[in-house]
């Protein structure tokens, strides 16, 4: 069994990754790590959240220094479910020995250290992790996973936007001089568990935030290889993304082109699920899933794409599994998909 642990694990992604790896077939959790100031630390996990009270026992431990160090060589996965400036610090030891660190916070997605700063608010200082670092875009970057030893887990938005982009971007469909808009919206569990004011479930009403200026913005454009523009709204719902995206094709695509596009990009991936209408959140929320629709305006020559996932799930933590088991030679789908074996 492969020993794991989550720093982070209090929070809504670090519960849902417990969760998910305590039943794995090939992967053993074996702690869970808050930070010392955490108002949880000594508590178990499934007296904080109940849904999880029969199926993880272990404490939430308190992360001090001495731990900080020996996780490098004592686990095999480290799953860092950390605000940005927690895994930057973190991520020279941790990734000093043999464990594969999974970052699910977004200190070292993006390459460009100024624009990083620009976006995150502090200056980049860990350009030796960040160089060795892989982008965890599990149904793009398998090959580049597989022998990763920090792997930066996508944001929630960069996911569900990306997996619509990426096959259109690559077949060279989209038209030049042309920038793909995505709006796309969000439950309140994206902002974490923190209790704030601009989340709290009763004052969210339905509201764009970070228009022009949110930090997912650059990592959408870094990895599909053009300008979008990204608009993300809140909603007062708890969990789940709805991404519709408007993109502009060259003359001679074709609504066939398009769906062999989808298809051959999708084609080997259990996780990315090619519909016949319309997604909704109540399709994929609870679910590993990326679902994907399309409309092409022929006479127009634009195209609609919506994109449905769970962003604590293939926004986060299922997707993040994804990478661990792509990592140890695993099918992706392994511990997500139930009909997939060991």
């Amino acid at each position: 069994m492969i020993k794991t642990c989550i720093v982070g694990a209090s929070g809504y992604t670090g519960a849902e990754l417990a969760s998910l790896v305590q039943r794995h077939p090939r992967f053993e959790l074996n702690a869970l790590y808050v930070s010392a100031q955490s108002q949880d630390a000594g508590k178990k996990l499934g007296d904080v959240h109940g849904y999880l009270f029969a199926q993880v026992n272990l404490p939430l431990t308190p992360l001090n220094d001495d731990a900080l160090h020996s996780l490098a060589n004592e686990m095999d996965v480290i799953f860092l479910a950390t605000p940005h400036e927690a895994s930057h610090d973190w991520m020279p030891i941790l990734s000093s020995g043999k464990a594969v660190v999974f970052d699910l916070s977004g200190a070292f997605r993006l390459k460009d250290q100024q624009v990083f700063e620009q976006y995150y608010g502090f200056a980049h200082q860990q350009p030796a992790c960040l160089e060795k670092a892989v982008y965890g875009l599990a149904d793009w970057f398998a090959k580049d996973i597989k022998t990763a030893d920090i792997v930066a887990v996508p944001g929630c938005y960069p996911t569900a936007s990306l997996s619509a982009l990426k096959p259109l971007h690559d077949a060279g469909f989209i038209a030049d001089g042309h920038l793909p808009i995505i709006n796309a919206v969000s439950g309140v569990s994206g902002a974490g568990r923190k209790a704030a004011m601009a989340s709290s479930y009763c004052e969210v009403s339905l509201q764009a935030y970070g228009v022009l200026g949110h930090r997912h913005q650059p990592e959408i454009s870094a990895y599909l290889g053009r300008d979008v523009i990204f608009t993300p709204h809140l909603g007062n719902f708890k969990r789940g993304i709805l991404a519709t995206i408007t993109v502009k094709v060259n003359a001679d695509v074709s609504p066939e082109a398009i769906e062999n596009a989808f298809n051959q990009a999708y084609k080997n991936h259990a996780i990315v699920r090619l519909r016949n209408t319309w997604p909704k959140l109540d399709d994929v929320v609870g679910t590993p899933h990326c679902d994907l629709f399309w409309k092409l305006d022929t006479h127009k020559g634009y195209l609609v794409i919506t994109s449905a996932i769970d962003n604590l799930l293939k926004g986060a933590a299922s997707q993040a599994l994804q990478c661990a088991n792509l990592r140890f030679g695993y099918a992706s789908q392994l511990g997500l998909v139930h009909e997939v074996s060991a």
